[in-house]
C-alpha cells in the first residue's frame, strides 16, 4: 500500500503532539517495514519482535527530534540498526562475563550455591516492588503488562484475550512499559 506522503508528514506532526492514534497509525504503516528488517538480520522471530518495539520506542520518545526533510522509514531502519547493535554488545558483554564467571569457578569451589534465605527474601520484595510499580499503572496497562511478561502471551493472544487489533496491543504495551519505567525511575530518585 502506497503511503501519502502528506498524510504522512499530518501523522508525524500530530504524533510529536502526542496524538496516540497518529502512534498507532505509524506503528500499523512501518511495523512490517522494521520487522522484516530485523527478522533478515536475526533469524529469529522473537528477537526480531523484541527489537522492533524497542526501536519504535525509541522512535516515539524521540519523534520531536524528526527532521521532515529526511525519509522516515529510513529514520526508523537507523534507529532499528542501532537497537540490534545495542542488543549484540549487551550479549557479547554477557557471554564475556559468564566465560569469566566459568573460569572462575573452575579455580575456585563454592561450597554451597542454593539461594540464601535473605537472597529469596530479596528477590521477593524485588517482585513484590514491581508488582506495586504496577499496580500504579491505569488497569487496562496493567492487565497488559501481565499478559505479556507473567503470563507470557504472544501478541496475538493478548489481541485475542483483549479482542482488540494486534497494532492496538503493540502501542498499549509501549506505553505501559514507558509509564512503568518512569513509576521506577521516580520512585529510585526519591
Amino acid at each position: 500500500m502506497e503511503i501519502n506522503p502528506a498524510e504522512l508528514l499530518e501523522k508525524i506532526q500530530e504524533a510529536k503532539e502526542g496524538n496516540q492514534s497518529a502512534f498507532n497509525y505509524l506503528l500499523d504503516q512501518f511495523w512490517n517495514d522494521v520487522y522484516g528488517f530485523q527478522l533478515k538480520k536475526t533469524r529469529n522471530e522473537y528477537e526480531a519482535e523484541d527489537i522492533t518495539i524497542q526501536t519504535f520506542s525509541k522512535a516515539f520518545n524521540k519523534i520531536d527530534t524528526f527532521d521532515e526533510n529526511f525519509s522516515f522509514p529510513t529514520w526508523l531502519i537507523a534507529i532499528s540498526k542501532n537497537v540490534n547493535i545495542d542488543q549484540f554488545r549487551k550479549k557479547s558483554a554477557s557471554i564475556n562475563y559468564k566465560n569469566t564467571i566459568q573460569d572462575q569457578d573452575r579455580v575456585y569451589e563454592i561450597a554451597d550455591e542454593t539461594p540464601s534465605i535473605e537472597d529469596k527474601l530479596i528477590k521477593q520484595q524485588h517482585l513484590e516492588q514491581l508488582l506495586a510499580d504496577i499496580k500504579q499503572l491505569k488497569p487496562h496497562y496493567q492487565e497488559v503488562i501481565m499478559l505479556r511478561f507473567f503470563q507470557e502471551k504472544s501478541y496475538k493472544d493478548i489481541a485475542k484475550a483483549l479482542d482488540e487489533p494486534m497494532n492496538n496491543v503493540k502501542v498499549k504495551l509501549l506505553r505501559a512499559k514507558k509509564l512503568l519505567a518512569e513509576i521506577i525511575e521516580t520512585r529510585k530518585t526519591r
